[in-house]
C-alpha cells in the first residue's frame, strides 16, 4: 500500500532497522513469502533469502506471535545499545498537537531522555508551558513519564508543531525568554523568505510575463490537518498559476487572520474549525471572503477550479443565521431540546445546521423542530427565542453556537 512504501522511505532516509510485522496470518490462504519476495522491490531483502530484516509473522485480531514482535524489537533495541538516562530533566519531541474544548493546547509527546513530571516548565518549539496534567494511550493520568513513553500534555501557551523538539528548563523565565527567541527567528526567516519570492517573481514577471498567485490563508483544528493542506495546495497548479500560502496554524479564525488576507486579497480557509465574532464582523465589513471546509478534497478540488478556470456548477454555502444555546430541556419522546437566542440573521425549518463548541464543528446535520413557544415556526429572526432540535443528535450544551445555512446551486459563466 502506498502509506507502507512511504513508511519505508521514511525509515531509509533516517538510516534505522526496519522490522516487518506480516499481518492477517489468520485469514484462510494467507501467503507471507509473497510479502517478503514484494519487499524486494523496496530494497528490503529479509532474513530468510540472505538479508538482515526481520520478519515476523502476526495476526492483531486472533493475537498471535505478538510477544515474538516484541521480542524481536527488544532484540533489536539491545543490539542498538538503545539506552536513556531517566535521571535528568525531560526532552523529547511534539508528535502531534491540536486545539481541544475545556482544555486548550494539547500535544502528543514522545519523551525521548530524563522523566517528565507534573509541574515541569517546558519549551515544545515557539511554545512554552507547565505540565498542567499527563495521561497515558488509554487515558489514564500520570504523575511521571520516563525514556521511550508517549505522553498527552496539558499545559501549552500556544499550539506547537509536529516535529518541534520538547525541553524542560529550570525556571519560567528561561521557558519564556527561548520561546520568544525562536518565535522570533521565525518571523525572521518568513520575512527574508517572503522578500526573496517576492523579489524573485519581480523578474520573472519581467522576463517572462505576469505570473498569477492564489494567496490563502489556513486555520486548522490539529497540526496535522494544517500539513496536509499546506502540502495538498502547494502541489497544485503550474508556471504560470499556483496557490501560496500566507499563513498556516491551528486554532479559531481571528482578527489578524482576516487582516492579513485583506492586505494581500487572500481566501481564508477553515478547516473544522469558525471565525470568533470579531473575526466576522470584520470580514463582512471589508468583504474577507471566508470558506469553511469538512474535507481536504474539498478544499483541493475548489482551488483547481479557482486556479484553471472550470465553469461547472458549484454549490454555494449561504449563512443565514446564528444561535446560541441558552438552555437545555429534556423532553419524552422527543430527546434534548435546546432554547435559543438568534444572535445573528434568521433561522429556517429546512436549513442545514453546525453545532460550534467554542468556535470548532463539532456536528453537523438538519434541523429536527423549530418552535416559537408551542407552535411551529418557519422561520425566526435575530433577536427573538425559539426551541431547537437536531435529527438523530442530542448532545446539546449551554453556550454552544448553532450555525444555520442554506446550499445554493449556481451556473458559473464568463
Amino acid at each position: 500500500m502506498p502509506q507502507t512504501v512511504e513508511a519505508i522511505r521514511h525509515a531509509r532516509a533516517a538510516h534505522v532497522p526496519v522490522i516487518v510485522a506480516i499481518n492477517k496470518m489468520d485469514k484462510p490462504g494467507a501467503n507471507p513469502e509473497r510479502v517478503r519476495t514484494e519487499l524486494l522491490q523496496h530494497e528490503l531483502v529479509v532474513e530468510s533469502l540472505g538479508g538482515d530484516v526481520q520478519v515476523v509473522e502476526v495476526s492483531a485480531k486472533k493475537r498471535m506471535n505478538l510477544d515474538g514482535l516484541e521480542e524481536a524489537i527488544l532484540m533489536q533495541a539491545e543490539i542498538l545499545d538503545l539506552k536513556a538516562n531517566p535521571n535528568r530533566e525531560a526532552q523529547g519531541v511534539v508528535v502531534e498537537a491540536r486545539m481541544e474544548t475545556g482544555r486548550g493546547s494539547v500535544a502528543t509527546v514522545l519523551v525521548q531522555r530524563g522523566t517528565l513530571h507534573v509541574g515541569d516548565i517546558f519549551v515544545g518549539g515557539k511554545e512554552w508551558g507547565r505540565v498542567r496534567a499527563m495521561t497515558d494511550h488509554r487515558g489514564q493520568k500520570l504523575d511521571s513519564a520516563g525514556p521511550g513513553t508517549p505522553v498527552e500534555v496539558v499545559g501549552f501557551q500556544g499550539t506547537p508543531g509536529a516535529g518541534d523538539d520538547f525541553i524542560v528548563t529550570n525556571n519560567e523565565q528561561k521557558a519564556r525568554e527561548v520561546a520568544e527567541y525562536r518565535d522570533r527567528k521565525g518571523r525572521e526567516a518568513m520575512q527574508v523568505k517572503t522578500a526573496r519570492s517576492s523579489m524573485e517573481e519581480m523578474f520573472a514577471r519581467i522576463q517572462a510575463g505576469e505570473v498569477k498567485e492564489f494567496p490563502v490563508v489556513i486555520k486548522a483544528d490539529v497540526q496535522g490537518s494544517v500539513e496536509a493542506l499546506v502540502g495538498t495546495l502547494e502541489k497544485i497548479g503550474n508556471d504560470d498559476v499556483r496557490v501560496r500560502v500566507l499563513h498556516a496554524a491551528v486554532g479559531a479564525i481571528n482578527e489578524s487572520d482576516v487582516t492579513l488576507a485583506r492586505a494581500s486579497h487572500a481566501l481564508t480557509i477553515g478547516f473544522n474549525v469558525r471565525a470568533n465574532a470579531q473575526a466576522r464582523d470584520l470580514a463582512r465589513r471589508d468583504g474577507a471572503e471566508i470558506r469553511y471546509y469538512s474535507i481536504i478534497y474539498d478544499v483541493a478540488e475548489d482551488m483547481k477550479r479557482a486556479l484553471s478556470g472550470m465553469l461547472a456548477p458549484v454549490l454555494k454555502e449561504n449563512f443565514i443565521g446564528y444561535a446560541e444555546i441558552r438552555q437545555v430541556f429534556n423532553i419524552t419522546k422527543v430527546g434534548r431540546v435546546a432554547g435559543c437566542m438568534i444572535t445573528e440573521g434568521v433561522v429556517r425549518r429546512g436549513a442545514k445546521v453546525r453545532l460550534l463548541r467554542e468556535n470548532v464543528v463539532i456536528h453537523e446535520g438538519a434541523l429536527g423542530q423549530l418552535k416559537r413557544f408551542k407552535d411551529d415556526a418557519k422561520e425566526v429572526r435575530e433577536g427573538y427565542e425559539c426551541g431547537m432540535s437536531f435529527e438523530n443528535y442530542n448532545d446539546l450544551q449551554v453556550g454552544d453556537v448553532i450555525e444555520c445555512y442554506e446550499i445554493e446551486e449556481i451556473a458559473v459563466t464568463l
